[in-house]
């Protein structure tokens, strides 16, 4: 097909489509909304992907997190994983005298699941997360201060009831007022605020900074039944695989595990969450464009529909082609050019509207950083190009095969 030909027949379709605007917009919407699926997608996958390895790699590159079962996204626990024995204070001291490779250790005891309060006067807050650290937990760079100060080694080992706040509990509770000195309670117990946690750079679409945070030895003289701990272990620079392998030699001793069982705890690293979120995401994505590809579905048979009544519709001007030369490869051509012509607008539709979904989302959710990929918006064009492509070989094929004479007598 030359060059000529082919700019023939796009301006014959752009004209047939112009004529009947209205058809053709309810014959693409399926692709549109397809295309503009995939675009959604896309992006929202994209910006959590950026959000969640923001959030992820801001613990630090050195940092190690040891829990009896993996830290990250967990849909389920395995059975053997629910029978764990909680790791312990003494564990967390073992790692800091016998590995090497640890810059510095802080143990991190909080309550498993359950609803917590924190309230000043009359105003209460909910769902807060309690948990109860050293010192140290400032120091290794996994907060920042935004009034007042953290609580010192003295307030530690003296279980002094003292309470640093997350930035959205001190706004809840506090509002503009000045929170240092004031008292709080803490499910039932009271509290003197020492200093309020600015809410970290990175944070996940819609959280909010809960924490709660105590002295170690406060929380347990207040909450002795509890005994969920993490371990969070700062490697020196350059020595996270050697600091990996030393706290589980420690652990697997310390925790009896024999020589031929797997590890009854897990140490997990940001790139390593990381990895494990994006096998999941990809996993989820995929599914998602399987099921957006439904819409791409529905306009496709819908654009073979109303191509199979345009044949119908202009069998004399078909006749009339094939009379003055026409051969069969051009009406094929002609039809075709169609189909990939209204399809292709369909697509270019739904990348806009799939690009307004990504700002939308962006808008709304300042937090994740929504782009439109280059790979979905390719795939987009592909697919609703091969989609007139696909559902409009056969009304191109009825249309070529059409014999003359009988088209001309068409009435």
């Amino acid at each position: 097909m030359s060059w000529f030909a082919l700019q023939s027949a796009v301006r014959m379709a752009l004209d047939t489509i112009w004529e009947h605007k209205l058809r053709s917009f309810l014959t693409v919407l399926g692709v549109i909304i397809g295309t503009s699926t995939i675009m959604g997608v896309g992006s929202i996958i994209t910006g959590l992907d950026g959000a969640i390895a923001q959030v992820l790699r801001s613990f630090g590159s050195e940092t190690l997190l040891v829990y009896k079962f993996k830290v990250g996204i967990r849909f389920r626990l395995t059975p053997e994983e629910r029978m764990r024995k909680p790791l312990t204070y003494e564990d967390a001291m073992a790692i800091a005298e016998r590995c090497p490779s640890v810059a510095q250790v802080s143990p991190f005891l909080f309550p498993f699941g359950g609803i917590h309060r924190v309230r000043y006067q009359n105003v209460d807050t909910y769902n807060v997360e309690l948990g109860g650290t050293d010192p140290l937990y400032i120091m290794g760079g996994h907060s920042e201060m935004l009034h007042g100060r953290f609580f010192t080694d003295a307030e530690n080992l003296h279980r002094r009831p003292v309470v640093v706040l997350g930035e959205d509990v001190y706004r809840a509770l506090f509002s503009r007022l000045d929170p240092i000195g004031k008292w709080v309670e803490v499910d039932g117990h009271q509290f003197e605020v020492v200093g309020v946690m600015r809410r970290p750079r990175a944070t996940f679409p819609g959280e909010q900074d809960n924490r709660v945070l105590m002295p170690y030895f406060t929380m347990r003289k207040m909450f002795p039944n509890l005994r969920e701990h993490l371990i969070i272990a700062v490697a020196h620079p350059g020595k996270v695989a050697a600091a990996a392998d030393e706290i589980r030699a420690v652990l697997r001793m310390r925790r009896r595990v024999p020589h031929d069982q797997p590890d009854n705890f897990a140490i997990s690293t940001a790139e390593q969450m990381i990895e494990d979120f994006r096998s999941i995401m990809s996993t989820t994505a995929l599914v998602m464009v399987v099921l957006s590809s439904i819409g791409l579905l529905v306009g496709g048979i819908g654009v073979m529909n109303i191509m199979l009544v345009s044949v119908t519709e202009r069998t004399r001007e078909i006749g009339i082609r094939k009379a003055v030369g026409a051969r069969r490869v051009d009406i094929i051509a002609q039809f075709l050019t169609e189909a990939v012509v209204l399809t292709g607008l369909g697509g270019v539709f739904g990348i806009i509207l799939g690009w307004l979904i990504s700002l939308g989302t962006r808008l709304v959710f300042p937090s994740l950083p929504t782009s439109v990929p280059l790979w979905a918006a390719v795939l987009g064009v592909m697919v609703s190009v091969g989609v007139g492509l696909f559902f409009g070989i056969w009304p191109a094929n009825k249309a070529a095969r059409l014999d003359p004479v009988e088209a001309l007598r068409y009435e």
